[in-house]
């Protein structure tokens, strides 16, 4: 029965687990394409081939250890990226780059296919069960030192690079390499007088005050139903008769009408208007600076 049972937790876990990797692999995207690497970036031996940009566009990190790279679409499986490799561990919304030099043996970033210039070169990525994530077709035009490379990260739309000022090449980085920040900026324009920032701190200083009133209130009320279910267990009646609640029928009104009762009843006042009584009080000790009151037993008074 144990044994059932961690069949089937295994299993439910495989099953939530799947698609939520799947979604991830989805966001991995081929970014960046150079088929003949002439004056571009150098690999770990200082040798200049060919390279791929994989581009990580989730929020969270990906592991692409799992994925296959290939140039043969009828051969999905060419090039599987090895396990065990820290570096195959995406960041998120960052990138890596695979050369593309048919040396497989000189590290897990070096590919067992070369792409071949002058002609079309189809790339794809396939994730473990043989599913095509992401593909494209480097056009036979792409000269030397230029690559085929997403207007920005992960858009639909390609573009190629000379390598000038306008049109960079950025191996492992942002294809759009970004100086100020647009939002910031946006903002700014919007709200040149600091009204909108000024309400906006408030507005966070006030909900965070609300949110801390609410916690303590929380708390406290927490606090008191527990003291109360102490209480109960300790007397060993239920929580409600220990609350010390006054029951439904002691109003105010019947709780005023017993006191004036008994007040009628004993003749009592409460009013001394027109008497002012004084009584003596006789203090029988000394001022606040006299030492007998600091001595454990009296002095004897011995007689001559």
């Amino acid at each position: 029965m144990t044994h059932k049972l961690t069949i089937a937790l295994a299993a439910a876990c495989a099953m939530m687990a799947s698609p939520a990797a799947a979604q991830s692999l989805e966001a991995l995207k081929i970014n960046e394409v150079m088929v003949e690497n002439q004056t571009s970036i150098v690999d770990e031996y200082g040798e200049r081939h060919g390279w791929i940009e994989l581009f990580n566009g989730n929020f969270a990190p990906l592991e692409i250890s799992a994925v296959y790279l290939t140039n043969d679409s009828t051969n999905p499986t060419k090039y599987p990226v090895p396990l065990g490799d820290v570096n195959t561990r995406i960041a998120r919304r960052q990138h890596v780059v695979f050369f593309t030099d048919g040396l497989p043996n000189r590290g897990t970033f070096h590919t067992n296919f070369v792409l071949t210039p002058g002609q079309d070169n189809w790339v794809g990525v396939y994730d473990a069960g043989g599913k095509l994530i992401d593909s494209v077709i480097v056009p036979a035009s792409l000269g030397s030192d230029q690559t085929y490379a997403r207007m920005t990260d992960g858009d639909e739309s390609w573009h190629v690079r000379t390598g000038s000022d306008e049109e960079y090449i950025t191996p492992s980085s942002a294809n759009r390499i970004k100086d100020v920040n647009e939002k910031i900026g946006n903002f700014q324009r919007m709200d040149e007088n600091g009204f909108g920032m000024t309400i906006m701190a408030m507005g966070i200083v006030f909900t965070a005050l609300l949110v801390l009133c609410l916690s303590f209130y929380a708390i406290g009320k927490i606090g008191s139903a527990v003291s109360r279910m102490n209480k109960a267990r300790a007397l060993g009646v239920e929580p409600e008769a220990a609350s010390g609640t006054r029951p439904e029928h002691d109003s105010g009104e019947e709780i005023a009408a017993i006191v004036m009762a008994i007040h009628e009843h004993f003749n009592a006042h409460d009013t001394e208007s027109t008497i002012l009584t004084i009584n003596k009080v006789k203090r029988a000790y000394s001022p606040w600076s006299s030492k007998i009151y600091n001595l454990r037993t009296l002095p004897v008074r011995r007689s001559r």
